[in-house]
């Protein structure tokens, strides 16, 4: 999901172009990148990736997308040091759960694994106790 910026290229090459998004608006980008997410990976990134994440961190926050959503940031070392966790959340400005559900790790695997397990709990939370128990 790609913003069209003066210096960028264009999109990821590597992404197959029936998968690859251009938008125009940074608004619509994020609309349509938050509206389905199910989990959010973060990989280091600058201003933007920090946009972003911030924002999902903030919709999570205000309720407006699910307070569970996983979210997993990719380079531990990257993201522990470009941003002082413990400092904002000393300062009460960030609660200490919201930074307690990031998932700091340096392995794709362990990433998956953390995703996966929270979308599986997730799901069976919400199915009935007794499925035979199930009203239409």
């Amino acid at each position: 999901m790609a913003i069209s910026l003066p210096f960028e290229e264009g999109v990821n090459k590597y992404i197959p172009e029936q998968l690859a998004f251009q938008y125009h608006y940074f608004f619509t980008r994020k609309f349509w990148m938050v509206y389905y997410c199910q989990a959010l990976i973060v990989a280091p990134g600058g201003v933007g990736t920090m946009d972003e994440l911030f924002e999902v961190l903030t919709l999570k926050q205000t309720g407006k997308v699910q307070h569970d959503l996983p979210v997993v940031l990719l380079g531990a070392t990257y993201w522990k040091t470009i941003i002082n966790w413990e400092a904002i959340v000393n300062y009460g400005v960030v609660a200490r759960k919201d930074y307690e559900d990031l998932y700091f790790t340096d392995s794709v695997d362990e990433a998956f694994d953390y995703v996966t397990s929270k979308l599986t709990t997730s799901c069976v939370e919400e199915l009935p106790k007794d499925i035979n128990d199930v009203s239409s």
